[in-house]
């Protein structure tokens, strides 16, 4: 059985240094690391959805501080607290329905004792006189093993109880983990299909003759595509290149090797296209609880440019990208600098980095951020492996898949 702590410092040390690429791949990581440690978490009897939830908070939050800016690590976080209490509520719901269903039939158990035939004036009489008279000594002998055997059944019946409630207890708590654990599977399998998902909704939104505008390298964009062009739909797609890491360029060439009419503009080409585009089709980084999107750079100027030209702009995103927080909570890191080589060769400008002020900082600075804001209002539709779904139809899904306890990630003391 492998170590729970070493596997979670090897997590931590892969999202520390940005080994794991790809928010699916981290979702997907994440939820079989807390499933892991779900199975091996050893709980009391008492409050065992506390200490579940205790466990997963520290872990959690441990996780989130690696990579604050991949948001699908936190997103995962609280969707197994939320499991958590959703089945620790069905548990406690379906005993309370027990005990109704018990109480209920003690009641019927009375009534029948009701309808019992009731003693005759002279039965009672004849019974109250064999209480009052004399014992005799065979009469008491026989009487000790008899009232032994009385407080002896007594006791057995007091140590049997406890017995079956420490029984119940442990069986609720392996019930528990076990109804967590089969969800949680649940949910990994949901994110491993969430692209084929999406896919399949290709040929209600894609058709003949139409251009297809992208930008940056997304897996689920691609399998989107191609979905539609094996339903027999004839269209061409223009992909912006990205800069300055180019994404575009290794999209383009998975779309020609799968088959697209495929043209590669430059971004700032994309003012002077957008006219000749009928869909704009991007993924995302992650879906902020406002319906805003955390996007590859340069995002919001291709959504600036549909809005001017009122051409829909359509965002592909599993459910695990979807983030209960808002852009303004500061528990959210938005973007993250990528390395200023990706935009300047310091072999060809090393002159100009010996320029620099009276106290000595450099004159040339290099800013290159990896992701933009897009806000809600710029987004046309939303497409999920649940369905489409507009950007104010986002706090919906929230409230289904997120507890309002968990939004911010703190490690607490269980109650007992």
């Amino acid at each position: 059985m492998p170590d729970t702590h070493a596997l979670v410092n090897d997590f931590l040390n892969k999202l520390k240094k940005r080994k794991i690429e790809g928010s699916k791949t981290t979702a997907k990581m994440t939820a079989e690391l807390l499933r892991t440690v779900i199975s091996q978490q050893r709980i009391p009897n008492t409050n065992q959805a506390g200490a579940l939830i205790q466990a997963i908070n520290a872990i959690g939050e441990q996780l989130v501080s690696a990579n604050p800016v991949e948001l699908a690590v936190g997103n995962i976080v609280r969707r197994v607290l939320h499991i958590i209490r959703e089945e620790d509520l069905s548990l406690t719901t379906a005993s309370i329905g027990g005990l109704s269903l018990q109480a209920l039939s003690d009641d019927e158990d009375n009534i029948d004792r009701d309808d019992r035939p009731v003693l005759s004036a002279a039965a009672v009489a004849a019974a109250a006189r064999s209480t009052l008279r004399p014992p005799s000594l065979q009469t008491l002998l026989e009487d000790v093993p008899h009232s032994a055997a009385i407080h002896q059944s007594s006791s057995s019946a007091g140590d049997s109880e406890e017995k079956t409630k420490s029984t119940d207890k442990n069986s609720r708590s392996r019930k528990l983990k076990h109804n967590v654990i089969e969800t949680v599977n649940e949910l990994i399998q949901d994110i491993a299909t969430c692209h084929e998902l999406i896919a399949e909704q290709a040929v209600e939104h894609i058709h003949h003759n139409e251009v297809i505008l992208t930008l940056g390298s997304s897996g689920t964009v691609i399998e989107f595509l191609c979905a539609a062009k094996e339903k027999k739909r004839n269209f061409r797609v223009f992909v912006a290149e990205g800069a300055p890491r180019y994404q575009g360029h290794t999209l383009a060439k998975e779309l020609v090797t799968r088959g697209l009419q495929t043209t590669v503009i430059t971004d700032s080409a994309v003012f002077a296209m957008i006219s000749r585009v009928n869909m704009v089709i991007v993924g995302a980084h992650a879906v902020m609880a406002n319906g805003g999107v955390i996007a590859p750079v340069g995002l919001n100027m291709v959504a600036l440019a549909a809005q001017r030209h009122a051409v829909p702009f359509v965002v592909l995103a599993g459910i695990h990208k979807l983030c209960p927080l808002y852009p303004h909570n500061p528990e959210v890191l938005l973007n993250e600098l990528k390395s200023p080589s990706e935009v300047l060769d310091f072999g060809e400008l090393s002159d100009c980095m010996e320029y620099s002020t009276g106290s000595g900082a450099p004159l040339l600075h290099v800013v290159n951020p990896a992701f933009d804001y897009v806000p809600p209002k710029l987004v046309s539709l939303f497409i999920t492996d649940t369905g489409g779904h507009n950007p104010s139809y986002m706090y919906r899904l929230i409230a289904d898949y997120y507890s309002a306890d968990d939004l911010v990630l703190q490690h607490r003391p269980a109650v007992s």
